[in-house]
């Protein structure tokens, strides 16, 4: 099996990480291809027994891999995304991080979970995308869609932003607030949920309007099918606002009006028959603490 394997930063479990997924890896046939900072930031630290091939953007990750595994927390699953895109590559997520909806498997369950993959135990959760496009964007590597959400957001003042939207060419409302989320059913777990926005099953074809401390309290979060091409307009006191995918953040002028829709491919998560996505809310959220739930 070829893995590849990334993370964002060197962390106190991370060297316990590393010991238990290679413990795994030595009961099978398996090729390990490291993303290059990671592994610079781990060989100093001495973890590593002999030299690892590397990659360093998803041009190096072809179809030839049979999966990535992302050490780390939900951000750092959020960035594999821009590694893998459209390539059809599972994503896996071992959490080094703190609540982890999306990386799922926890550090004293990688010795039961991981060799799953070997026995193809698992199951392949398809996740729906976001793309971007405004009249003059730069189509930068990574920078035109989103797992979680794309949000629209306020630059360098204090004061609210108007944001116009349009679904399918229709008007449906000016927003006037700290900001606007559109977020994927993944998303809905994340920035969403905290501005007041619904939980969404990951199946579910459904996208999440969301504003952000919305002036009007009738402003409430919306939910729209996923085939829905939203237009959205930003007016307000400063030149420009800004928008972000995931962590990945642009500054737009404002009065540009910018289109959001589905993207025509799917991040594979893998999801072990033990640890489903509704199991991961239970746990996360502590739904079934209080005896009488």
């Amino acid at each position: 099996m070829r893995i590849a394997v990334y993370g964002q930063y060197y962390k106190d479990n991370t060297e316990d990480i590393i010991e238990k997924m290679f413990a795994v890896f030595e009961g099978h046939t398996t090729e390990v291809i490291f993303e290059a900072k990671f592994y610079n930031a781990i060989k100093e630290k001495g973890l590593l027994k002999e030299e690892y091939a590397t990659f360093s953007n998803h041009e190096e990750l072809d179809r030839r891999f049979d999966m990535l595994i992302s050490i780390g927390g939900d951000g750092t699953m959020l960035r594999s995304a821009t590694y893998v895109r459209d390539k059809n590559i599972p994503v896996l997520g071992i959490n080094a991080g703190r609540l982890g909806f999306l990386a799922t498997v926890q550090q004293d369950e990688i010795e039961t979970l991981l060799p799953l993959i070997f026995e193809n135990k698992y199951k392949i959760s398809p996740r729906t995308l976001l793309s971007l496009d405004y009249e003059g964007m730069e189509k930068e590597a990574g920078l035109d869609f989103a797992l979680n959400e794309i949000t629209v957001s306020r630059k360098d003042t204090t004061s609210m932003i108007t944001v116009e939207v349009k679904l399918n060419g229709d008007y449906l409302n000016s927003y006037w607030a700290d900001g606007l989320i559109i977020s994927t059913p993944t998303g809905s777990t994340g920035y969403s949920l905290s501005c007041g926005g619904p939980l969404l099953i990951p199946e579910v074809n459904s996208l999440v309007i969301t504003p952000i401390a919305p002036h009007n309290l009738n402003a409430r979060p919306l939910v729209i099918p996923d085939d829905t091409e939203l237009e959205l307009k930003v007016s307000g006191r400063e030149p420009q606002h800004l928008i972000s995918l995931d962590s990945r953040i642009l500054t737009v002028d404002t009065e540009t009006s910018f289109f959001i829709k589905k993207t025509g491919f799917k991040i594979n998560m893998v999801e072990f028959p033990d640890e489903k996505f509704i199991k991961t809310l239970r746990k996360k959220l502590l739904w079934g603490e209080d005896k009488r739930n």
